[in-house]
């Protein structure tokens, strides 16, 4: 593991980057697969943030798909922090100079009724403390450059967080098919990604069963009204100024923003 002064220094060089000059590949600071490193640098780039008055409202998975994790050599998902002026009206337009090099991707979010703080917490568990389903979409962006990136660099970079963006429609689970539920994204009416319930780490329940147990192990358990954004249902695309994005997931319903130019 780095020191503590490589890691305030790693995290100091991301947060200079939200202002639109990418960094590279932290390769003197992080191996690749140097997740306790990474972790700590987000940690005190969460600490920083909250600081500055940034509030915490939940956490997102990232890493849900096999394919992704075969690709960066990993065998497990990562997780990052939602913070309030994350999120996006529905609907709504975010403006592009927000971002520097964002993709976007249909998910399902859940809104949490109970925090989740027995050991080992399991789907069942995580059903029963939630709340709502919500369609989502997820904005994420990287302050690696050229999406160069590692599972390290994705952990230190608060899992390629961005924006969220909810769906007005407050589904109970009851009745759900959160497995076998479609979902298709279109950018400006055409098709660009399509996906289903299963793609996320086989469950979207599971994938937020998967973070309930690490965010008890960390001491820091999911609390009552945490969003959980569970991971992508289908590829990620990349975004331009003036796209408008629609994502509708089975059962679900919809989910739109516009990217200002």
């Amino acid at each position: 593991m780095a020191s503590s002064e490589e890691i305030e220094l790693a995290a100091q060089r991301l947060r200079a980057a939200y202002a639109g000059a990418t960094i590279a590949p932290m390769r003197e600071t992080l191996e690749p697969g140097d997740g306790t490193t990474a972790y700590a640098i987000q940690d005190v780039n969460t600490r920083f943030w909250q600081g500055k008055g940034r509030r915490i409202i939940g956490r997102k998975i990232g890493l849900t798909a096999k394919a992704v994790q075969t690709q960066l050599g990993v065998d497990q998902p990562d997780y990052g922090v939602l913070f309030d002026d994350m999120l996006v009206e529905d609907g709504g337009t975010l403006a592009a100079s927000r971002l520097i090099q964002p993709k976007a991707e249909a998910e399902v979010a859940l809104v949490l009724r109970d925090a989740i703080t027995m050991p080992n917490p399991t789907r069942a568990d995580v059903a029963a403390a939630t709340e709502c389903a919500i369609a989502a979409i997820e904005v994420v962006d990287s302050r690696i450059a050229e999406w160069k990136i590692t599972f390290a660099d994705t952990v230190a970079d608060n899992g390629s967080s961005a924006f969220l963006v909810l769906g007005k429609d407050r589904c109970p689970l009851d009745g759900l098919d959160l497995y076998t539920c479609g979902m298709a994204m279109e950018i400006n009416g055409a098709v660009a990604s399509l996906g289903a319930g299963a793609a996320c780490l086989g469950h979207p329940l599971e994938a937020a069963a998967w973070l309930a147990r690490v965010m008890v192990g960390n001491g820091t358990p999911l609390g009552a009204g945490d969003i959980v954004m569970t991971g992508a249902l289908g590829p990620m695309v990349a975004i331009q100024p003036g796209d408008h994005l629609e994502a509708k997931i089975g059962g679900l319903g919809s989910v739109s923003f516009t990217l200002g130019k």
